[in-house]
């Protein structure tokens, strides 16, 4: 996990020496208690909903709802080992526009179990009464949901073990069912399923996952889960790029301190979440929660202007030769073709939002990703393609297509993805494609000299797109722009020319 560097390690008790050189937790921590199981700790979890959390036992509340980590993919374990070494805690680093670093020492996370070393024992946590939400980030493709058909793919191969009689589970759908039946089998009400990953509609769609699961295995404990558990929507909102050796070095030479797996984020944060916690929740709205009743204005405008906003810049700037999203976002052309998306493509398609003026917003999104120091890489906004444009462009595509409204960028973004699948960028230099379907998308792109649909006709990502005239038209003509001309120049004719 990198080079080793000076400074006082994070543990428990060196907290009283760190706290002349950063803020650390003041609250007892010997006095919290496991009220929250969380699947998935990666960096977004720890800048995110365990900040809020620290946030609130920082005002002397709710040491009852603290977390414990649960790791289930394999690479998780190097997380559970960085953190149980260090007593649960972290620092979290925010990177100002300024240059500035804001480190304190999260304190929210007791411990993290690892699923397949534990499972019985994982499994006896979530069970307990006192856990009364089970939170998720496992990412957008984590929910093995359809995106055309939007039904649960009941084939997959990382759920066929879990479905055998009497196996132990070794997913979060499999572990969350198995501690759903051992709650109802003693009579303990269940837990609230909170989702946090970036995908439309997280409740329904979590609900949708774990009932079809639950379905496979037991009809009568889907019925139950359907009837009594609450699936609360939510929308979060903090980019939170992947932890580098020189943050680690900047930690250390700066502030003295030494943590083998520290957090580094933007200053901005949001969450909106609907309040259905039948089992209760912490006081979240007193550490700046928005609690609401409808999540779908607030979810719909982060997932069409900012992860759309990002597929917007990361295919067309990596064809450039740009590394960071901040580098294509200072540079003029790419910067009004950003703004220009999101102004006519995107907004338009939104429903009113309380309380927001889309313009702010827009603006706000542009200045935040040309932070220079958080240093969100372009090859992790690409990374996970086809779990992302289903979620985060084509609704917006599918809005304007029916309604009249502009399609022409966005083409131009999904040929720019059609076109970084060929694995080489405008300069020649090779790119490394990360996707769940890289060998099939590849195959795809490397199709288009003889057949120039080839990308857009697979079905099981884009639909009947490829069906629509009028949008494989902008399509073709943006392909063979970025053909002849290149990424740069093409996002500039893009920029001013009219939408149709």
């Amino acid at each position: 996990m990198g080079s080793t560097v000076a400074g006082t390690p994070v543990a428990a008790t060196t907290l009283p020496e760190l706290a002349g050189r950063i803020r650390v937790p003041t609250y007892d921590r010997a006095a919290m208690s496991v009220g929250i199981m969380h699947l998935g700790v990666g960096g977004f979890h720890r800048s995110h909903q365990a900040m809020y959390l620290d946030r609130l036992m920082a005002s002397g509340r709710d040491l009852d709802w603290a977390l414990r980590g649960v790791g289930v993919l394999p690479h998780d374990r190097r997380i559970v080992d960085a953190l149980n070494g260090q007593d649960g805690l972290y620092t979290l680093v925010i990177k100002h526009p300024d240059g500035r670093l804001e480190p304190r020492i999260i304190g929210s996370i007791t411990g993290m179990m690892y699923l397949h070393d534990h499972t019985r024992a994982v499994v006896e946590a979530m069970a307990v009464a006192s856990v009364r939400i089970v939170s998720l980030t496992i990412t957008e493709g984590g929910y093995l949901i359809d995106s055309v058909t939007g039904e649960f793919d009941v084939r997959h191969p990382s759920i066929q073990p879990d479905l055998q009689p009497g196996a132990e589970p070794e997913t979060a759908f499999g572990l969350i069912t198995a501690a759903l039946a051992l709650r109802r089998s003693r009579g303990i009400a269940p837990f609230t399923v909170m989702s946090c990953d970036n995908v439309p509609g997280n409740g329904h769609v979590a609900r949708r996952a774990i009932l079809s699961f639950a379905r496979l295995l037991d009809p009568a404990q889907a019925d139950w889960i359907d009837q009594s558990v609450a699936f609360p929507n939510s929308m979060v909102d903090r980019i939170t790029p992947g932890t580098t050796d020189a943050d680690r070095a900047a930690l250390a030479e700066q502030f003295g301190v030494h943590d083998v797996w520290p957090v580094v984020c933007e200053p901005f944060t949001q969450w909106v979440l609907e309040d259905n916690f039948p089992t209760g929740r912490p006081a979240w709205e007193e550490a700046g929660v928005q609690l609401v009743q409808d999540v779908a204005p607030y979810e719909l405008m982060k997932l069409r202007m900012l992860n759309a906003g990002h597929q917007v810049v990361c295919y067309l700037g990596a064809l450039a030769g740009f590394g960071y999203c901040h580098e294509v976002c200072q540079d003029p052309t790419f910067r009004a073709f950003l703004n220009t998306f999101m102004a006519t493509e995107a907004a338009p398609t939104l429903p009113p939002v309380p309380g927001v003026d889309l313009d702010d917003y827009r603006r706000t999104l542009v200045e935040r990703f040309s932070n220079p120091y958080v240093r969100d890489t372009l090859a992790r906004l690409c990374a996970d393609t086809s779990d992302r444009i289903p979620k985060f462009l084509l609704p917006s595509v599918r809005h304007n297509l029916a309604h009249g409204g502009p399609i022409e960028r966005s083409a131009l973004v999904i040929a720019a993805w059609a076109r970084y699948a060929e694995g080489v960028d405008d300069a020649g230099h090779s790119i490394e494609v990360v996707d769940p379907l890289r060998e099939q998308l590849m195959a795809a792109a490397a199709r288009q000299p003889e057949e120039p649909t080839a990308f857009l006709a697979q079905r099981e990502i884009f639909g009947d797109l490829v069906d629509d005239p009028r949008f494989t038209d902008a399509y073709l003509r943006a392909l063979a722009s970025l053909h002849t001309m290149g990424a740069l120049a093409t996002v500039d004719a893009w920029s001013v020319r009219p939408s149709s």
